[in-house]
């Protein structure tokens, strides 16, 4: 299944999120482990859209979520900054989704005490799909 970019930014818009976690974690330089997220969802009849998106990115992986829902994920520091990124970018979603906090993060500012209280904030007003 061959995908146009403007129907994955309006599929994006209305199934998919940007889940920005924030975790303790001592052996951190700022205390903390940023962990962000992109994720999309579908019921199990509609995986071949996953798989599709999937190939369209090159990374991630199409695994269960919950019953017989699947996810798209992304979760590789790299290939976020690297691929979903740029096509946001390139290819804005018209929603309140954000991508701000992966800018943050190619800066190095999740490394800082500063940075994750901004991270933080922005995560506050991200859409809050929660990852299972």
């Amino acid at each position: 299944m061959e995908l146009d970019p403007g129907w994955v930014t309006g599929f994006v818009d209305g199934e998919g999120c940007f889940f920005i976690g924030i975790n303790p974690h001592p052996e951190m330089t700022a205390g903390y482990q940023v962990l962000p997220e992109f994720t999309v969802v579908q019921h199990e009849r509609d995986a071949q859209l996953l798989h599709a998106l999937k190939a369209f990115f090159g990374c991630g992986v199409v695994r269960t979520n919950h019953g017989d829902r699947l996810a798209y994920r992304v979760r590789s520091q790299e290939h976020l900054l690297e691929r979903i990124l740029p096509f946001f970018e390139k290819h804005p979603l018209r929603s309140k989704k954000h991508v701000d906090v992966l800018l943050l993060m190619a800066k190095g500012e999740h490394l800082k005490a500063e940075g994750i209280e901004r991270i933080r904030k922005i995560a506050s007003r991200m859409n809050r799909c929660q990852p299972r």
